[in-house]
């Protein structure tokens, strides 16, 4: 690695501080944009609440800013983002939650013209891979995907049932999913993941088999630049991994080819994948955007978020042919300690 002192000083944003049960992946793109060899980085957090712990991870986040809910709209958000141009001078911004992509695609012409380069999916390819569109999206590119359905009330459960069977999962429009298996289960879900997320939710075939995650990049044109598939060895109750090993699957990367090929994705994403007894590969869900378990791309040997970033600049990136396999990952649970000051300027100023 190049000493630091001779790296070109580049300051980057990034979003998703959260590392609770179901984190974010801001953190571990940190972590392994922070292994980078190209450039001597500042890192600029960006939070929506003042207990994301990523902000008090000072050896990670060099400063924090709070950013207005996505639900305030673009407006709030760009004036926000002006603040803090002014303020850090940010080359690339990072953008790590589904629910604020659409906001941060629809600025990007203005982010450009403050200096500040993003490399995110086009609106049109966040909308083709949503989940209320999967099955359409399976359809049209012949991708394996479960049969689905919006739910805008209860009174569609029996339905959805009927049409679907049991087991019965239903998703959240963003995150969060369960596996109900009677009515009262059903009416009890829909009633938690509605008050929590509104509606629609989407009830979803049940499928049955291993899961398995691919975290991908995609270079705009069709192409894959990198792909590491992941078991998921650990899974909490909100079904996500909290262990997990790379594979070595022709299947599962030829597949994650695929999709860069036909939608000519742009920036991280994850397909999460469900390998049937009948050995299909059924697409249950596609993320656009980096997995909170990226950084095990980084110790596999492809650093997908560094990737990132010199595509943002418009650096060339190869593509990355080979990775570490049998690599694992075991996320724990730390105590992080901080002062109380700390945490009374992020909530009364937004800034720490």
């Amino acid at each position: 690695m190049p000493p630091a002192a001779s790296r070109p000083r580049l300051t980057v944003a990034v979003t998703g501080l959260n590392a609770t049960d179901s984190p974010g992946p801001g953190v571990a793109v940190i972590r392994a944009l922070r292994e980078t060899t190209d450039f001597e980085l500042r890192v600029i957090g960006l939070s929506y609440e003042a207990l994301e712990p990523g902000i008090y991870l000072r050896d990670m986040v060099d400063k924090t800013y709070q950013l207005p809910y996505p639900t305030a709209g673009t407006a709030a958000l760009l004036e926000r983002l002006r603040y803090v141009q002014e303020q850090e001078n940010v080359a690339v911004l990072i953008p790590n939650f589904d629910a604020e992509l659409y906001n941060f695609i629809k600025l990007e012409p203005q982010l450009r013209a403050l200096g500040i380069h993003t490399f995110l999916p086009t609106l049109e390819q966040l909308e083709a891979r949503d989940k209320l569109n999967l099955a359409a999206f399976g359809a049209a590119h012949g991708l394996s995907v479960p049969t689905s359905r919006p739910l805008y009330s209860a009174a569609e459960l029996p339905t959805a049932a009927e049409t679907l069977g049991w087991p019965l999962v239903l998703k959240g429009r963003y995150y969060d999913a369960t596996v109900v298996y009677t009515p009262v289960q059903a009416g009890q879900a829909f009633q938690r993941l509605s008050g929590l997320w509104g509606v629609p939710l989407i009830a979803q075939q049940f499928v049955a088999g291993q899961e398995i995650n691919i975290a991908g990049l995609g270079d705009g044109h069709g192409r894959a630049l990198s792909v590491v598939p992941m078991r998921k060895l650990t899974i909490t109750d909100k079904g996500k991994a909290w262990a997990g090993i790379t594979l070595e699957d022709e299947a599962l990367l030829a597949l994650a080819r695929r999709f860069a090929e036909v939608t000519k994705w742009r920036g991280g994403f994850e397909l999460e994948i469900m390998r049937t007894a009948a050995d299909e590969l059924v697409i249950m869900e596609i993320n656009p955007r980096f997995p909170a378990w990226v950084y095990l791309t980084a110790a596999a040997g492809q650093n997908q978020p560094a990737a990132l970033l010199r595509l943002a600049l418009g650096l060339p990136v190869p593509m990355m042919e080979g990775y570490a396999v049998g690599k694992m990952f075991v996320r724990y649970a730390w105590d992080l300690i901080t002062d109380h000051t700390e945490f009374q300027q992020v909530a009364a100023l937004g800034e720490l």
